[in-house]
């Protein structure tokens, strides 16, 4: 369909701190394009870059060919969805999608469409005359992805949309981010759950501490650890030690320690279990759970960063 969105070496630092340093990606139309990362990886920073609301200090953004900071018109084709839910709790839904739409110069019968396709794809038309301060918080954040589509844009930019929510409403949020793909539209999407990039977007960048690390879809990124498994070790006793001591085992790439384990890469996960039970007995840990995964992008991350997505 063609390339809708095209940055190249943004750059942003805030004092002394180098928020985002040289990310350059491109999105086609009719593409899901994921920017997984932990809190503070510069994800944000990235995508108000590209709506406009940040200044780069380098670097470009160009929507459908159009320089965003030469030419306004290009501002209007994107719809912007924030991490924080940006609604009048005390206006109904339908009150709150119609004041948003007059701000995108729509009235009459094409905004009274428009708040009502809105409400319809976000599964929220039964509701559309209750107030959002008596929605639960997978509605409002449905509501505000619905303020987001109101004037059609040609890229939907989602801010972490499913942080906070139920099961049933982040599953609800996925299906509709895969439906907006299908349909046409460009979607930039950021996420610190690797699981939801996997299920939604067609590519992903790996976004750590400001810069891009690595780039493709699910299987060329998970082609990077070859053949390699994760094995994730809960364990009684210094984790740290007791990733030290695999680490000296030929056949593990890495081992890390993370939200209360360790995480080790490994080339054969069965074959190098029985070295890591002597290495937690060397070091005098007890090992309390093993479990082997199949090579996923959250092992991705972790072999490219060293770090696990969710710290």
């Amino acid at each position: 369909m063609g390339v809708l969105l095209n940055c190249r070496g943004l750059d942003k630092r805030f004092d002394d701190r180098q928020a985002v340093d040289g990310i350059t990606f491109s999105i086609d139309a009719g593409e899901v394009y994921g920017l997984p990362g932990p809190n503070g990886a510069g994800k944000t920073t990235t995508i108000k870059m590209v709506c406009g609301l940040l200044q780069p200090d380098a670097g470009s953004v160009e929507i459908e060919g159009r320089a965003l900071d030469r030419d306004l018109s290009a501002k209007a084709l994107i719809g912007y969805v924030p991490q924080d839910v940006a609604l009048y709790p005390d206006l109904t839904a339908a009150e709150n999608l119609s004041f948003l739409g007059r701000l995108y110069a729509l009235d009459g019968a094409l905004l009274r469409a428009r708040v009502a396709e809105a409400l319809e794809l976000t599964d929220l038309t039964d509701r559309r005359d209750d107030r959002v301060e008596s929605f639960s918080g997978g509605m409002k954040r449905r509501l505000n992805i619905a303020a987001g589509l109101l004037h059609h844009p040609s890229l939907l930019v989602l801010d972490e949309p499913t942080v906070g929510v139920d099961p049933q409403s982040r599953h609800a949020i996925l299906e509709r981010v895969r439906e907006f793909g299908a349909g046409g539209m460009a979607v930039l999407y950021t996420t610190h759950y690797m699981e939801e990039a996997e299920r939604v977007c067609d590519r992903v960048a790996i976004v750590d501490r400001g810069r891009m690390v690595a780039e493709g879809t699910r299987r060329e990124l998970v082609s990077k650890l070859g053949e390699r498994d994760r094995i994730e070790l809960g364990a009684t006793g210094d984790l740290d030690a007791l990733a030290c001591s695999c680490r000296q085992i030929p056949a593990v790439d890495s081992a890390t320690v993370a939200d209360g384990s360790v995480q080790v890469i490994a080339s054969e996960a069965r074959a190098v279990l029985p070295s890591i039970v002597e290495a937690a007995a060397s070091v005098g840990v007890a090992l309390d759970s093993v479990q082997v995964v199949e090579p996923d992008l959250e092992a991705v991350f972790l072999h490219l960063t060293g770090t696990a997505l969710r710290e």
